[in-house]
């Protein structure tokens, strides 16, 4: 497989994905599981024959994007010329999805702090659970980075916040001591 041959797959999937976004009528709350189904194609794979470890990343991109539309937030983000920015992410593979297999990706809000948003990305299919994955991420704009509060008005959110999962806080702890650990001398 070429690297263009990679690219086309990904930019064709995401002209799918816009398609499927401008006839979307139908929204979901901001904490719901948001679900988008795929297929494995051979494109997707590497020569261990099953989906190559970028294509998960690729596919949680357009998964994430997936879900800020199901929520009702891409038209404003757009309007707003906000971008999103992925700080961090944590993956564990679990098993492999192989070529020409479905699979779906459920993608959650699970919370956030007083500057990043948290995300769980699962893959999973008939036989069971492939890979799960935690995002930390921003929006941002040309003045800096939006603001929780700011991101939570836009999206109509005046519930009580989520508490984070045990995971998240022990990965979030573990990003902020590398930051401390890296810091120069």
């Amino acid at each position: 497989m070429t690297g263009k041959t990679f690219i086309v797959n990904l930019y064709f999937r995401l002209l799918l994905l816009f398609f499927k976004i401008k006839r979307n009528r139908h929204y979901q709350s901001l904490l719901d599981t948001v679900d988008i189904k795929y297929k494995a194609l051979p494109t997707d794979c590497d020569i261990n024959l099953h989906l190559t470890n970028s294509r998960y990343l690729a596919m949680m991109d357009l998964a994430r994007t997936w879900m800020t539309e199901r929520v009702g937030l891409l038209g404003p983000i757009l309007k707003k010329r906000w971008f999103p920015i992925v700080n961090a992410t944590a993956i564990t593979y679990i098993r492999d999805i192989k070529p020409m297999q479905r699979y779906t990706i459920s993608t959650r809000l699970v919370g956030w702090d007083h500057k990043y948003f948290y995300i769980e990305q699962k893959f999973h299919s008939k036989s069971g659970l492939h890979a799960i994955a935690y995002v930390r991420g921003v929006f941002k704009r040309k003045k800096g980075v939006v603001s929780v509060e700011e991101m939570l008005e836009v999206a109509g959110f005046n519930d009580v916040a989520p508490i984070l999962p045990a995971e998240v806080m022990h990965w979030k702890e573990m990003l902020e001591q590398k930051k401390v650990t890296n810091l120069p001398s």
